[in-house]
């Protein structure tokens, strides 16, 4: 009711408002808001000042420009109260309703009339509050139930909206199916753009003046040509593919309609137009990441497969560069050049080739090993037995210091100081005794993959899987660099010898090969004796570092 304490009356702004912003939908409901209103304004002695409509969602804040203007009003004090439907209809959002509120706390507002009820400035403030909260948890609570009929439809493989040109909507069944007069006419052009012949405004232009397309005739609009925007809209679209997009979250869901292209075409439709279009999922495996560090600031080397369009041909072929990712913000690094795979495999391939063995060496080298092997077990005995000798009469010294205690023949001080001494000193010895225990077996497993590394990596590197070839790549070096496009490897300690020595002894193998003597017996015994002196200097440098990690067998 009219406030009867205010020495004036009371004057309203009557305020309308529908929750959709489509002029076809829900506009009979301002009519009638405004007539009930009215109505109630004459029975309460109301004086209304102004009426205010708006077709805007209260969702969200600063989104209706004429409610803007009529607090605006309020606050200049033009007005001093407000008549609509429901609280609802004056705000969804909590700014809004924060804003109404202070209004009406400050007397600013000093009455908020809705067709159930009155709200005055002395009211319990937890009454607004409420009535402004329920109206923004139907928001929330509508939002949510909105996003999960959404997805819901996605999952089903159901299209949320309205199908797109060259589809129809079947109501009676809830199914899309395909548009008989629209849906070859759609995919004879889809054709025509794969061919690359036509651009999209030259396609519509076929189909319209020589195909008739028109677009869907519904209650008040279509029937008419089709747009360039619709053309576009059409060659953007993975509804086409048999797929739907989720917008929302980026989800591509299968649809349950009839596909009218594959996605390979869909795909070359993008570039073609110059896209990269709707990002799929997409596996991509590099046979030569994860190794490779960037030679200048130390950061990954990464790889990118990017498509393109070989105009003189018409045929999209895939290229695939690495580079570096260049992440170490206090590091600026200068490598910014991309590198084609084949080359960077050319150039790994090239640095295989350094640490590969003739075949023929394996068998001898390994014939070596083993009698290399019993003079490393025997010597091992010796180094364990003095180990183990170590071990006892240290242990000894600490059963000793511990007894002096007990008789209190030494301080508790010393007694700590000693025994710390003498306990991280058996710790040493069982390290170096386990560390002997499997000197020979670690010894003889490292050299043998050594020989067989070098004798078959280029081989499997060049008819490998992306799984071989990474492991050839991570077992050959230390550390991996790429700088300026050039491939640099520090190799493991194994492979230094096999580097530095067996290039020459090689050549003389070969040489003595092809020199064209008939004493076969001879030459064997040539060839066993080089043979003999690389074995010589390889197991030699085993010897010095027998307990690296071995390299991966190929």
């Amino acid at each position: 009711m009219e406030n009867t304490k205010s020495e004036k009356p009371i004057r309203y702004f009557l305020y309308a408002r529908k929750s959709t912003e489509t002029e076809d939908r829900q506009v009979q409901s301002i009519d009638d808001q405004i007539g009930r209103l009215k109505e109630l304004a004459q029975n309460l002695h109301l004086y209304i000042k102004k009426i205010y409509t708006e077709s805007k969602s209260a969702r969200k804040p600063n989104n209706r420009p004429v409610f803007d203007e009529m607090i605006e009003r309020i606050e200049n004090g033009e007005a001093d109260g407000i008549l609509c439907w429901q609280i609802n209809r004056l705000t969804r959002n909590p700014i809004d309703s924060g804003k109404i509120q202070y209004l009406s706390q400050e007397g600013i507002i000093k009455s908020i009339q809705t067709i159930n009820r009155q709200y005055l400035p002395d009211d319990n403030a937890l009454l607004f509050s409420v009535e402004a909260g329920s109206a923004n948890q139907f928001i929330l609570d509508l939002k949510r139930n909105t996003k999960r009929g959404i997805d819901g439809k996605y999952e089903r493989g159901d299209l949320p909206n309205s199908c797109p040109l060259g589809y129809l909507n079947d109501k009676e069944n809830k199914v899309i199916i395909k548009d008989p007069e629209r849906f070859n006419i759609i995919r004879k052009m889809w054709g025509l753009m794969l061919t690359g012949n036509y651009s999209a405004p030259k396609i519509l232009k076929i189909a319209t003046n020589e195909w008739g397309l028109r677009t869907r005739k519904r209650k008040k609009s279509g029937g008419r040509e089709l747009c360039t925007s619709g053309i576009y809209k059409i060659f953007n679209s993975l509804f086409y593919t048999g797929n739907m997009l989720n917008k929302r979250n980026g989800i591509i869901y299968k649809g349950n309609h009839a596909k009218m292209i594959t996605l390979e075409e869909y795909d070359r439709v993008q570039i073609l137009l110059g896209r990269k279009g709707v990002i799929r999922p997409k596996t991509h495996e590099f046979p030569y990441t994860g190794p490779i560090r960037c030679g200048e600031c130390g950061c990954a080397i990464v790889a990118e497969t990017k498509t393109k369009l070989i105009k003189s041909t018409n045929e999209i072929k895939n290229f695939t560069y690495y580079h570096c990712t260049r992440k170490k913000k206090a590091i600026k690094c200068s490598q910014n050049k991309y590198l084609k795979e084949e080359i960077l495999a050319a150039q790994i391939e090239e640095e295989v080739e350094k640490y590969t063995i003739l075949p023929e060496f394996l068998e001898w080298a390994l014939e070596g090993l083993n009698q290399k092997n019993d003079q490393e077990i025997e010597d091992r005995s010796k180094i364990y037995e003095m180990q183990q000798k170590a071990f006892n009469e240290t242990q000894s010294e600490l059963d000793e210091l511990t007894r002096m205690r007990y008789r209190k023949l030494i301080g508790d001080s010393d007694f700590i100081r000693e025994s710390n001494v003498l306990k991280n000193k058996l710790t040493k010895i069982k390290a170096k005794l386990k560390e002997t225990e499997k000197r020979a077996e670690k010894w003889l497993e490292l050299t043998e993959k050594t020989f067989v590394f070098a004798t078959y990596a280029r081989q499997r590197f060049i008819v490998g899987k992306l799984e071989e070839k990474k492991e050839i790549l991570s077992a050959l070096g230390i550390t991996i660099t790429l700088k300026d496009c050039k491939l640099k490897i520090e190799p493991n300690e194994w492979f230094v010898p096999i580097l530095n020595q067996v290039p020459a002894l090689a050549a003389e193998y070969q040489r003595l090969e092809l020199n064209g003597k008939t004493d076969l017996t001879g030459i064997g015994d040539v060839k066993k004796e080089a043979l003999r002196l690389i074995r010589t200097k390889l197991c030699r440098e085993r010897e010095s570092n027998p307990h690296e990690v071995a390299p991966t067998r190929v």
